[in-house]
C-alpha cells in the first residue's frame, strides 16, 4: 500500500514536470528561435542552418531551467495533495512525515542524474554541433546581407555598399572592397549588378560597366570593364565559428583546469585539446565557472526538494499555512538564484570554488536539522 500511494505521488510530480518543462522550454525557444534569425537575415546562412542550429539549443535551454521546474513542480503537488486531503492517506497508513521527507528527497536524487546528464554531456555535445553547422556552411543568402546605401561587412574580408536595391533583386552603384591582405586590396566600383547561382550551387555578383582598382603596397593598378563576375563563394561569415567555453566537452575542461593547476604532476598533452581551444591560464576563470555549473548546481536539487518537503510540518487548516507557502516558496527561488549568482564568483579564487561547492551540501544540512528538530517538537 505504501509502495503504491508513493509510485502514484512519484507519477504525478513526473507528468506536471513534464508538462510544465515541456511548455517553459518551448516558450523560451520560441523566444530563441526569433533572435537566431539574425543567422540568416544578417550573417546570410540558409534557413536549414538557423533550423538545425536554433533546434540544437533546446538541450542548453532545459538545462537552465529544470531546476526551478523541478522546485515548481514539487512544491505545486505537495500543495495540491494538501489541498485535497491526500497528504492524510500518507499520515493515515502509519507513514511519518519524516519518511515521506526523505522520499522525496531520494526522488531528487533521480534528477541529479538526468541534470548532471545533461550539463556534462548532452548540452555541450549539442552546442558544439550547433557551432559546427556555422562553421561548415556556406553563405547561402547573399541577398539578405545587401542593404541600400549602408556599408556591409557581415562577410569577413569583404566590404559591400549597394546604392539602390531594386525590385527584381538587381543592384545600382556598386562598391566592393576585398582586403586581399595587410598590403594587398582591390576596390571594384560598379554600375549595375545582380547575383546569380551557378549549378555548382556557388553564388557570383554579375557587374557591368564599372572599373577594378588593384592596390598592392603603394602601386596601384585602374582597370575598365564591360562585364566581370565576382566569386562571392570564397567569403565566409564574420559569425564567430570557434567553440566557446560552454561548448567544450567536460573531459577537455576538467583535465585542462587539472593541467594547469597540477603542472609539475600532469604533463600537458596539446593533443588532448580541440584545436580551436586554447588551454591556457587566461580561460581557466572561465572553465572553472563552466565545471561549477556543470558538476556543482545539480546538486542542489535535494535542497530544494527539502525546502518543498517541508510543507508538509504544516496542515492548511493552520492560521498562516498561506503566509508559510509563500516564505517556503520565497527560500527556494531564493536558493535558486544564490546558486545562479555563486558562478560568477568562483573565478575569483580556488578556495572561493571550494566554498560554494560545498554551499549546497551546508544549507541542506542545516536545513535538514531544522525540519527535525521542528517534527520533534510537533510530537
Amino acid at each position: 500500500m505504501k509502495k503504491l500511494i508513493f509510485k502514484k505521488f512519484y507519477l504525478d510530480h513526473a507528468f506536471f514536470f513534464l508538462y510544465v518543462a515541456f511548455s517553459v522550454t518551448l516558450i523560451v525557444w520560441v523566444i530563441q528561435a526569433v533572435n537566431f534569425l539574425d543567422i540568416v537575415s544578417e550573417d546570410g546562412h540558409s534557413f536549414r542552418i538557423y533550423f538545425f542550429y536554433s533546434l540544437l539549443n533546446l538541450p542548453k535551454i532545459l538545462s537552465r531551467v529544470l531546476p526551478f521546474i523541478f522546485f515548481i513542480s514539487l512544491f505545486y503537488i505537495i500543495v495540491k495533495y494538501e489541498n485535497h486531503n491526500e497528504l492524510i492517506v500518507f499520515w493515515t497508513i502509519g507513514i511519518k512525515k519524516i519518511k515521506f521527507i526523505n522520499e522525496v528527497v531520494k526522488l531528487s536524487l533521480f534528477y541529479i542524474f538526468v541534470q548532471l546528464v545533461f550539463t556534462s554531456y548532452i548540452v555541450p555535445t549539442s552546442q558544439d554541433k550547433a557551432r559546427s553547422f556555422i562553421r561548415s556552411s556556406q553563405l547561402e543568402f547573399f541577398p539578405s546581407l545587401f542593404k541600400e546605401k549602408k556599408f556591409i561587412d557581415t562577410v569577413d574580408g569583404l566590404t559591400i555598399f549597394i546604392g539602390k536595391k531594386n525590385k527584381d533583386g538587381s543592384f545600382k552603384n556598386i562598391f566592393l572592397k576585398d582586403q586581399i591582405s595587410e598590403t594587398e586590396s582591390q576596390i571594384i566600383f560598379s554600375k549595375n549588378g545582380y547575383i546569380v547561382n551557378n549549378q555548382n550551387n556557388k553564388n557570383y555578383l554579375e557587374l557591368s560597366n564599372g572599373k577594378i582598382i588593384n592596390n598592392n603596397g603603394d602601386k596601384s593598378t585602374v582597370l575598365s570593364f564591360n562585364k566581370t563576375s565576382f566569386n562571392l563563394s570564397n567569403y565566409s561569415t564574420k559569425t564567430t565559428t570557434f567553440p566557446k567555453v560552454q561548448e567544450i566537452s567536460t573531459k577537455i575542461l576538467l583535465s585542462c583546469v587539472v593541467s594547469l593547476t597540477n603542472i609539475n604532476i600532469i604533463k600537458i598533452d596539446n593533443k588532448i585539446f580541440n584545436k580551436y581551444f586554447a588551454c591556457n591560464a587566461k580561460n581557466s576563470n572561465g572553465m572553472k565557472q563552466e565545471i561549477f555549473k556543470r558538476l556543482v548546481l545539480p546538486f542542489y536539487l535535494p535542497l530544494l526538494s527539502l525546502i518543498a518537503s517541508i510543507m508538509v510540518i504544516n496542515s492548511k487548516d493552520s492560521y498562516n499555512y498561506r503566509r508559510f507557502q509563500f516564505f517556503l516558496f520565497f527560500i527556494g527561488t531564493s536558493i535558486i538564484i544564490f546558486s545562479e549568482v555563486s558562478v560568477r564568483y568562483t573565478s575569483m579564487s580556488n578556495f572561493l570554488v571550494l566554498f560554494f561547492s560545498c554551499m549546497p551540501i551546508i544549507f541542506f544540512i542545516t536545513f535538514y536539522l531544522f525540519l527535525l528538530n521542528k517534527l520533534k517538537f510537533l510530537k
